[in-house]
């Protein structure tokens, strides 16, 4: 799998959805569930599958599938 493939992975696990809903409307405002302890599993399976550790701002920042790429590239990760 690629980052892309693996990064879209966590979001259908995380949020019980399909690839097909996932793009720049998928956020926190658009999604009823999600919700601090979906943010805190999808953080943290970033995080593990990723192999960073994102610091408290971009934790809290992590509120969009288009943010959360950006986040990762901050670390490294580029998900293409």
């Amino acid at each position: 799998m690629n980052t892309l493939e693996t990064y879209n992975a966590i979001f259908i696990e995380i949020f019980q959805v399909n690839q097909s809903d996932l793009g720049a409307d998928f956020n926190a405002n658009n999604i009823d569930n999600w919700d601090s302890i979906c943010q805190l599993g999808l953080v943290t399976n970033m995080e593990d599958t990723f192999d960073v550790m994102l610091d408290p701002e971009d934790i809290m920042g992590f509120k969009s599938y288009d943010l959360g790429k950006t986040i990762l590239e901050k670390y490294g990760v580029v998900i293409r």
